[in-house]
């Protein structure tokens, strides 16, 4: 059986929730939330330190967010006041709908999940989150000040930035590798000895390996091949995802992707709307992966009606559809980041 899984933030919505909580309740959040995303990428793609995966952001700054007042009910109506859905999400995922079983496996807090489904009318049993209950944590007022003045100091940093072929910490500027050394303090020894630390222990984010699990597990549950799958994905949270699903002959797909995304994939849409998921996505149904192939070469004359038609009008929007190689790995990360920053915004786009 053939089946679309999806990442929800980049090919479904616009937001990086995490980003806009951090910037909602934390004093400069952005910046705080920037720096400590900088540092998710040096732990999962440099250090690759032990039990630790792409997307465990998400609880590094949990302990910060209870500090300044998160609540699940507060959490919720933020994420529900500030959504924001790729154009034509919903029009997408009722034509994929049609013709094939469609999963979403996102990293983001669960609140902002249920916001997200209930507007496109889509099933929440047919989605991966990561399960939040912030209210379950108590935390004492001496610990909440002592997060509050860690988080001024982590927002007063610069986001670290991570050298081209960089391969070890070696690799990195001093004022980068000073910037590391005093987050593996305050993570690593500060935090693991407040009894808030038991939030980063408990909350377990659907990122790297866990993205690749939950491909697995839906696999089993729809009896589906690797090779019958179209997976989207956008950044490094996608990686081991993406490339399971290329290591295994199933389609793996960028969208708007960075550069973590990029190397992993086969391929690499730039879009401006939803719409272009369920043009491949219907087409992968049709007729599988090669018939993509065949789309970006032009060199398809088997097309039906209803894609070609779909194709045309897609190209004429500026829509990108490429096939990745070595070769040109280089320019298409240019011209993705480009892409994404125009479509999610300069911040976030900037985000791994």
């Amino acid at each position: 059986m053939r089946i679309l899984i999806t990442d929800g933030e980049g090919p479904i919505t616009k937001n990086d929730n995490a980003f806009e909580l951090s910037s909602f309740f934390i004093p400069n959040g952005e910046n705080f939330f920037a720096v400590v995303s900088s540092y998710d990428d040096v732990l999962a793609y440099i250090v690759k330190k032990r039990g630790y995966k792409a997307g465990d952001t998400l609880k590094l700054i949990l302990p910060f967010l209870k500090a300044y007042g998160a609540t699940n009910e507060g959490i919720e109506s933020y994420s529900r006041k500030n959504l924001l859905l790729m154009p034509k999400a919903k029009e997408a995922l009722t034509h994929i709908k049609e013709v094939m079983p469609v999963y979403i496996v996102s990293t983001s807090y669960e609140p902002y999940v249920k916001a997200v489904c209930e507007t496109l009318n889509f099933p929440i049993e047919n989605v991966y989150c990561t399960k939040l209950n912030i209210d379950k944590y108590k935390l004492r007022e001496e610990e909440a000040e002592e997060l509050r003045r860690l988080s001024i100091e982590i927002s007063q940093m610069n986001p670290i930035k991570i050298p081209d072929k960089a391969s070890s910490l070696k690799d990195f500027s001093i004022k980068d590798k000073e910037t590391i050394k005093r987050l593996n303090e305050i993570f690593w020894k500060e935090l693991p000895a407040m009894k808030t630390y038991k939030i980063i222990k408990e909350v377990n984010p659907i990122g790297g390996f866990e993205k690749a699990n939950a491909v697995k597990e839906i696999l089993k549950k729809t009896k589906s091949k690797f090779s019958e799958v179209i997976y989207i994905g956008d950044s490094i949270t996608d990686v081991q995802a993406l490339r399971l699903i290329k290591k295994n002959n199933g389609l793996a797909v960028s969208f708007n992707g960075n550069k973590y995304a990029l190397i992993e994939s086969e391929i690499a849409v730039m879009a401006p709307s939803a719409i272009a998921i369920a043009v491949i996505s219907k087409l992968f149904f049709k007729n599988g992966k090669k018939a993509i192939i065949k789309l970006i070469e032009e060199e398809d004359e088997s097309l039906d009606s209803e894609i070609k038609e779909a194709w045309i009008k897609l190209k004429n929007e500026d829509v990108k559809l490429k096939k990745i190689e070595k070769e040109n790995l280089p320019e298409l990360i240019k011209e993705s980041l480009a892409y994404r920053k125009k479509i999610r915004g300069e911040k976030i786009g900037e985000l791994g």
